[in-house]
């Protein structure tokens, strides 16, 4: 009886070394160069959820500037003989406030801001302070604060303004700050102690350090972080954002361009949706416009995707009954003409001309639109249609993209896409936010997608693990598996973008996303570094690689692997991408095959993204835990023998000599 235990133990300890040492063959034909791989294929999405905008890559350090938030004095701390008035300069935003004498020498009048979780400084850089006043003999002074300092002063930083006008006019000072301080505030005193008054609106601060330095700019390290994918699509203002919850505070592109003190207020419908993380002070200034995104879209070399609204309000917030008739939608129509003008539009037209007063004359050469967002049912398409006739007719240079709804398959979806082939959407925006098992089954799910319909932007997506919606790892390295469909399908996946981009770690709404910050750091998640080598290594044409005749897609035979492989004809260099989702390393085979016999490949280099421990994810305090790793690696005869590590995403880049 022992014998035949040791016997079959001894048989099993075989069996296992045998299925350790089981090579992957993995062949790329690399005679066969494939479909074009688009400039747009990965992408960012810009929604302002989680103060991605105000709070976060705006700029702006003060809150409510203009006194317009329902409560008028939210973030603002006020002291002495301060009035609310509502006749202001601009017409968009009437409130302001009148400083008078506070009545006693020993008293104060004054006004103080608490910026987005604070004011973030740093020491050595420069802040710029603008204020719109009005009133005689006045002066006032300015200070960066500390509340809670234990040193002899609060004050960090101050500066004193004179102001002697009878009409409203913009004063500026900066302020230098001494130390760095994540929670300052802004505090405005009035000096002055005579009987006239001293009217403010319109209280700003910014870096001066913004991205390319400009006023009312960006914040620079969060814009670098975009740049430094190299994305060839932005897909901007939402999402959610741009339905609405009701039609009042529906997104309106017209109301964020022309001077930025003149820019209406608008509610953040994120400061409601989740009632356990409510932030009622989470509004948007419009700071952060269509001119802005544009803007940024061409800064950081990518293409322009506005999304419209198609004439519905949120459809998960309000019944069908609350929805504008299609006779009743002209409005959005006509919305939808004069954004091109805007963007594209010679400056004399009414707004081509606004663009070039902007300081933009040339136009932005938007090719895109979005018509609509996470809308579903036949109340769709019947909006969307008179959308695309009037686009068709007079702008039919514009490629139109539609909506499969908010789910990734089933009855809606299976409605829509449909719906948008008789149509004629160039393009479908479909998303999906799923856990580990559907990002695991989807290696195949363009494969077999109809290639004379419109093409597939994959809008938004990432990978929520269960009981663990939080930026780690694994949920990465799935998403990484993932996209090896949409690369291996590039004939018919012409642009794909994460979601959602950006958030803040004390006013979050939703995660994961792909970038983290406070209010002086900059986190970039792991999902961020697979979209990064994603888009650094999309090469410019597809190229076949193919295990036993059959796609490298997590399929049963093939280990927990997925790939890919491209051509890039710039650098004249075969790219492939390994992903190994599985708990063990995978000895791997890769092959070249059909190269011409003059045709060598030199030693290359193999990039890799790993974690011991899947569950690993950047932080503030640690923010480069997980990040891409080179090494060269050597090539024989035009074969590479390899491992790929358990759970690893991995790149191989071999010039053709």
């Amino acid at each position: 009886m022992k014998i035949h235990k040791s016997f079959l133990a001894i048989l099993a300890l075989i069996a296992t070394i045998g299925m350790q040492a089981q090579t992957h063959n993995l062949v790329v034909q690399a005679n066969k160069i494939g479909a074009p791989i688009q400039s747009t294929m990965y992408g960012l999405f810009f929604e302002d959820i989680n103060y991605g905008a105000d709070g976060g890559v705006y700029a702006e350090l003060i809150k409510n500037r203009s006194f317009e938030y329902p409560q008028n004095y939210m973030g603002w701390v006020t002291f002495g003989n301060v009035k609310l008035m509502n006749d202001g300069p601009f017409e968009k935003n009437p409130h302001y406030v009148r400083l008078g004498n506070p009545g006693h020498r020993e008293k104060w009048t004054g006004i103080e801001n608490e910026g987005y979780f604070g004011i973030g400084i740093k020491e050595g850089a420069d802040y710029r302070f603008t204020v719109w006043a009005r009133g005689e003999n006045q002066k006032i002074r300015v200070e960066l604060i500390k509340n809670n300092s234990m040193e002899e002063t609060q004050v960090l930083a101050q500066q004193e303004i004179d102001i002697n006008t009878k009409e409203w006019k913009q004063f500026e000072a900066i302020l230098r700050a001494p130390v760095t301080e994540p929670k300052a505030h802004l505090r405005i005193f009035l000096l002055s102690r005579n009987d006239g008054t001293l009217d403010l609106e319109h209280v700003s601060l910014f870096p001066v350090d913004t991205w390319k330095g400009r006023k009312n700019g960006l914040r620079k390290d969060l814009v670098q972080a975009l740049y430094d994918i190299r994305p060839g699509i932005l897909r901007f203002p939402g999402g959610c954002i741009v339905e609405g919850t009701d039609m009042e505070t529906r997104y309106q592109w017209k109301n964020t361009v022309g001077p930025v003190e003149n820019r209406p207020l608008n509610e953040n419908r994120w400061h409601y949706t989740f009632a356990h993380r409510f932030f009622p002070d989470y509004f948007q200034s419009y700071g952060l416009g269509f001119f802005e995104f544009f803007q940024l879209s061409e800064d950081i070399g990518a293409e322009p995707l506005p999304i419209l609204n198609v004439g519905l309000i949120c459809q998960y917030q309000n019944d069908e009954d609350a929805q504008p008739g299609v006779n009743e939608i002209g409005e959005f129509i006509q919305d939808a003409l004069d954004l091109v003008e805007f963007a594209n539009g010679d400056t004399n037209t009414k707004w081509g001309k606004l663009r070039a007063d902007m300081g933009h004359p040339a136009p932005f050469n938007m090719k895109y639109m979005g018509i609509g967002n996470e809308q579903w049912g036949s109340i769709y398409p019947e909006h969307l249609k008179p959308f695309v006739e009037a686009m068709r007719k007079a702008h039919p240079e514009i490629k139109i993209v539609g909506s499969s709804g908010p789910q990734s398959e089933g009855e809606d979806f299976d409605y829509l896409w449909p719906e948008m082939k008789k149509l004629k959407a160039d393009l479908v925006d479909e998303h999906f936010y799923r856990p580990e098992k559907w990002f695991l089954s989807q290696g195949n799910r363009y494969d077999n997608y109809d290639r004379k319909g419109p093409k597939v932007f994959a809008g938004e997506y990432a990978c929520h693990g269960r009981g663990k919606k939080f930026n780690h790892f694994h949920a990465s390295l799935l998403e990484a598996a993932f996209m090896t469909n949409l690369e291996r399908n590039a004939d018919i996946v012409h642009m794909a973008t994460y979601a959602p981009l950006f958030a803040h770690v004390e006013g979050w709404q939703w995660r994961p996303d792909l970038i983290w910050f406070d209010n002086l750091n900059t986190v970039r998640t792991c999902s961020y570094y697979v979209q990064q080598l994603y888009s650094l290594n999309k090469g410019t044409n597809v190229v076949p690689l193919t295990m036993d005749k059959k796609p490298v897609s997590g399929q049963e035979g093939q280990d927990g692997l997925f790939a890919s492989a491209v051509w890039d004809s710039k650098e004249q260099t075969y790219i492939v991408k390994v992903i190994n989702t599985s708990d063990s390393a995978q000895p791997v085979t890769l092959t070249f095959a059909g190269l011409k016999k003059k045709v060598t490949l030199g030693n290359g280099t193999c990039i890799t993204l790993h974690a011991d421990n899947p569950d690993i994810d950047n932080t503030l305090q640690q923010p480069n835990t997980v990040m891409p790793k080179s090494k060269a690696v050597s090539i024989e005869g035009n074969v590479l023998n390899t491992e790929v590590a358990a759970q690893t995403f991995a790149i191989y880049k071999f010039k053709a000599n």
